[in-house]
């Protein structure tokens, strides 16, 4: 072997090393997020929503700048908020409020003060500090964050996005953050590929794949890759008020007696979380 062989094969090994070495740092640092205190009983729904398998597969880095879209109730932000805390940055995004009709000044109040109030509700949850934490509605992307986000995660979002009309503007201003080389990662709750409209079209929760794989080709994204992390055979999908029919909701008909509400409980329980979807999405050129 002469010397720049000799050279080319070092090299090799030491980049299969490095990356190795990478590779072996972040996994002890989601498996840090993971399994941090923090969590609290949220872990019991790891087993649904399998989020190392997830995060996994949207490549999701410690040292990446992520935005969470639509945090809710902070499920995924107890994990994400904690594992780039240290070496990358954490965004929070929800939908632009203007135009929404609101049920009363005090909703209206509640979402348009969401941005300045998220931050201490983050690190309260997470304990990290709330200056660790930015917050905005989509419409307000601060110049610095354009084309500059590693990785946009919207989990379970989707149905919200169409039932409210704002679908094409909210990918649209997803795009116009992330950078040029980072993906796109959604979690949806899946209607089979022959449902109806009534079943399909959002107002359940459920959606077509092959609809919301056009909806973000349309604006501007190609698919990458799919899979099955989060499939639930066991979800029939025809429940009359939709997935909140499901856990963690498991919502109460107003017909509901006790006893018929109990029994279907655990019929539903039985069940688990949603069917999803789980896509990856890049620019397209």
């Amino acid at each position: 072997m002469n010397f720049k062989t000799s050279m080319v094969a070092i090299f090799a090994i030491g980049a299969s090393l490095s990356t190795a070495a990478i590779a072996q740092s972040t996994n002890a640092e989601l498996t840090a997020a993971l399994s941090s205190d923090v969590r609290g009983d949220t872990v019991l729904r790891d087993k649904y929503r399998n989020p190392e398998a997830t995060l996994n597969f949207f490549q999701v880095k410690p040292e990446h700048t992520i935005v969470e879209y639509g945090p809710g109730g902070g499920w995924y932000t107890r994990i994400l908020l904690p594992y780039v805390a240290e070496n990358g940055k954490y965004l929070a995004v929800n939908a632009d409020s203007q135009g929404r009709t609101f049920r009363d000044r005090a909703q209206e109040a509640r979402t348009k003060s969401w941005p300045e109030r998220f931050p201490a509700s983050a690190a309260e949850l997470t304990g990290v500090d709330a200056e660790k934490v930015t917050a905005f509605e989509s419409d307000e992307t601060p110049e610095d964050m354009v084309g500059k986000v590693d990785r946009i995660l919207v989990f379970r979002s989707m149905h919200g996005m169409l039932n409210g009309d704002r679908s094409d503007t909210e990918i649209k201003a997803l795009r116009n953050m992330l950078a040029d080389d980072g993906l796109l990662g959604v979690v949806q709750h899946r209607a089979d590929a022959d449902a109806s409209y009534e079943i399909s079209n959002g107002s359940r929760g459920y959606l077509k794949q092959a609809h919301v794989v056009a909806l973000f080709e349309l604006n501007g994204f190609e698919l990458v890759s799919s899979s099955e992390i989060n499939a639930n055979p066991k979800d029939t999908k025809d429940y009359d008020i939709g997935v909140w029919r499901l856990p963690p909701v498991v919502a109460r008909l107003e017909a509901d007696d006790e006893a018929t509400y109990e029994a279907n409980k655990a019929k539903y329980e039985a069940i688990g979380e949603s069917d999803r979807m789980t896509l990856l999405f890049r620019k397209a050129k």
